[in-house]
């Protein structure tokens, strides 16, 4: 795993190497936070900012690519510690950098399997501080042994109405069986595919006309309203 610094490359830990994985009024008004205990979530640890002590958990963001909800966490001054991704050059290393937010890259290939190249990140993310990882477009499915170190703290941001459209293409199966909504929606990762319970959802209306282009661009916009105020009530402790 190569990381970096304040943008100054770091020594390769071989004990750290690892490989690595978007409405209008009515669809805001319906929309449901909820970050709060549920099956497979933490129970009893979970509120909303301004509790007693007004700690926050560090965040650590998993990215693959052009890293526009890790911008929103960063914008909401949400306390980001750290940024990993499996793909090298991407945008949201850029973000991150010029944020002063260490990152590394964690390509599948540094390891000699994924369950080694996550426990490897792991070992990352623990060592900066993190409690709360946030999969913000992170492309890879977790493994246990990443998993089982953040029990009911990782989440995942999805374009569409989970468990009914789960997957890595949720929009194309959105348009091609009619349906009326996507959705923004925020859950618990455990390790199937989308299948961790619901925080909060949503719903961006399905227009006349729309591609998977026009439905994504209004699905992120949901996304960026929704992901930090999410993420704000789950690290605040």
């Amino acid at each position: 795993m190569n990381s970096r610094a304040d943008g100054a490359p770091l020594a390769k830990d071989a004990s750290a190497r690892s490989e690595d994985s978007t409405s209008g009024t009515d669809s805001r008004r319906a929309r449901s936070i909820l970050p709060r205990a549920a099956s497979g979530g933490p129970e009893g640890r979970l509120r909303r900012p301004g509790g007693a002590t007004g700690e926050q958990r560090g965040i650590g963001v998993l990215v693959s690519g052009e890293g526009t909800n890790l911008q929103v966490l960063l914008d909401a001054d949400l306390p980001v510690v750290a940024v990993a991704s499996n793909q090298p050059g991407v945008r949201a290393l850029e973000r991150a950098e010029a944020a002063g937010v260490p990152t590394a890259v964690c390509p599948l290939d540094d390891d000699p399997s994924r369950d080694a190249r996550d426990a490897a990140m792991a070992d990352w993310l623990e060592g900066h501080g993190v409690e709360l990882v946030v999969c913000a477009g992170y492309m890879q499915l977790l493994q246990r042994s990443f998993l089982e170190r953040f029990p009911g703290r990782v989440v995942n941001v999805h374009p569409a109405p989970l468990p009914d459209f789960p997957g890595a293409h949720p929009l194309e199966d959105v348009l091609a069986v009619g349906a009326r909504e996507a959705a923004a929606t925020v859950h618990y990762v455990d390790d199937g595919v989308d299948t961790g319970p619901v925080i909060a959802s949503e719903p961006v209306p399905v227009l006349a006309g729309d591609t998977v282009e026009t439905l994504r661009a209004r699905v992120h916009e949901a996304e960026h309203r929704l992901l930090p105020e999410v993420v704000a009530g789950l690290c605040a402790r």
